[in-house]
């Protein structure tokens, strides 16, 4: 299983992946979503890029859409992590019946990480 802190090869330029040169940005922060056994959605946007990371490269596998700056998907158990540049600039989590985070102990459980040292 991926971690944030042992991930290589995050960088991007102009939104697309790149080699670590003088001119990328690295994606130092990390989001990871946690299941908690329910079906459950979750939305995040970033006030910088994002990417997924996944072993298999395959974020419609996990049921993720990402895009340059936000993220929406569910899940149900397991873990995803995200890295990212930038503050969060929002987060919006539900359980399987629409009842909003805070309120339902079903909703994923959200860690948020910054200045991760990738190893």
């Amino acid at each position: 299983m991926l971690k944030c802190s042992n991930y290589r090869g995050m960088t991007r330029i102009n939104g697309k992946a790149a080699s670590s040169e003088s001119n990328t940005e690295q994606l130092p922060n990390c989001i990871t979503v946690v299941g908690r056994g329910v079906p459950s959605n979750f939305e995040f946007s970033v006030a910088g890029d994002i990417e997924m990371m996944s072993e298999n490269e395959n974020p419609v596998k996990e049921a993720t859409v990402v895009t340059e700056n936000a993220v929406e998907g569910s899940i149900d158990v397991g873990v995803q992590r995200f890295r990212f540049s930038g503050e969060l600039a929002n987060i919006h989590v539900a359980d399987w019946n629409g009842v909003e985070g805070g309120e339902s102990p079903s909703t994923p459980t959200i860690h948020i990480e910054y200045g991760v040292p990738e190893r």
